[in-house]
């Protein structure tokens, strides 16, 4: 394992519960001691389809929390959306069914040092993992607000669960069937001129994260992202996940999001160039 991955370890982790939360499973798994090491951030690289499957490359989750408890031991919260073949059978497993992970993964959001004004975005359920750091802001003295958007409310991920966590919630949905119709950004620019936001962070699809971009970019404002790119392997061998990065001397160089991030300072990477030959 790299030096972000030194704490992960490959281990059979037991379902403790797999329950049905709208279009989402809610997966609760025990991973033990691990749970200690786990940041918000981090995610997990998971065996996916069985012995015999075809499927021969792990998926990899968000992990959304995590807690330990005298009952259960160390466990992680996974909320996971049905979508490909390896994220089906995921879903479809049941409480006692084991699993093959390799946990935590990743480089995990940094923490003020001091109390400061905070803005959580989420995308969809790309929000799960921002519940748990909300908690952890929280415990700092942190303000939180949160925004949650999607294209529709049925793929707004737990809202009482965010109302309960954050200061102040607003939910924004493209069709206008929950909350405020419009897209999860639109509130941003006018947030930040009336309130001293520090830090933006922010989980969900990359045209999100980019649009978020554009509006920090050349603001006092910290924008840490977790990026969302296919991850073949976890452990930073395969580089099917590279993003284009500016480094410290101007250029542009291809990194690994699963090794240098997926948490990412949102200013530094290149998004009009993600997808593309460099």
């Amino acid at each position: 394992m790299s030096t972000i991955n030194k704490n992960a370890a490959n281990v059979r982790a037991t379902i403790v519960s797999n329950k049905r939360v709208g279009q989402y499973f809610q997966l609760i798994i025990n991973i033990g001691e691990l749970a200690t090491v786990c940041k918000p951030g981090n995610f997990v690289a998971i065996n996916v389809g069985g012995a015999n499957s075809r499927m021969v490359l792990r998926r990899a989750f968000a992990i959304s929390r995590v807690s330990t408890s005298a009952i259960s031991g160390g466990t992680m919260e996974l909320i996971v959306a049905p979508h490909g073949q390896g994220s089906k059978w995921l879903c479809s497993q049941v409480e006692g069914d084991e699993l093959d992970v390799i946990v935590p993964l990743g480089t995990a959001f940094g923490i003020p040092t001091e109390p400061v004004h905070v803005l959580l975005v989420g995308g969809g359920y790309g929000s799960a993992p921002l519940f748990g750091l909300a908690e952890l802001l929280n415990a700092r003295g942190c303000r939180v607000d949160m925004l949650l958007g999607a294209s529709t409310a049925a793929k707004i991920y737990a809202p009482m669960e965010g109302k309960r966590a954050v200061n102040s919630l607003r939910i924004y949905t493209e069709d206008g069937s929950m909350g405020h119709k419009g897209r999860v950004t639109d509130p941003i620019p006018e947030m930040i001129h009336d309130s001293n936001i520090a830090v933006i962070y922010s989980c969900g699809p990359m045209a999100m994260l980019s649009a978020i971009d554009s509006i920090t970019r050349g603001s006092d404002v910290v924008h840490q992202c977790a990026v969302e790119e296919s991850m073949a392997c976890g452990i930073g061998i395969c580089m099917t996940c590279v993003l284009p990065v500016e480094q410290e001397d101007g250029t542009v160089a291809m990194l690994r999001t699963c090794i240098d991030g997926p948490v990412m300072d949102g200013s530094v990477v290149q998004w009009e160039k993600v997808g593309k030959a460099l």
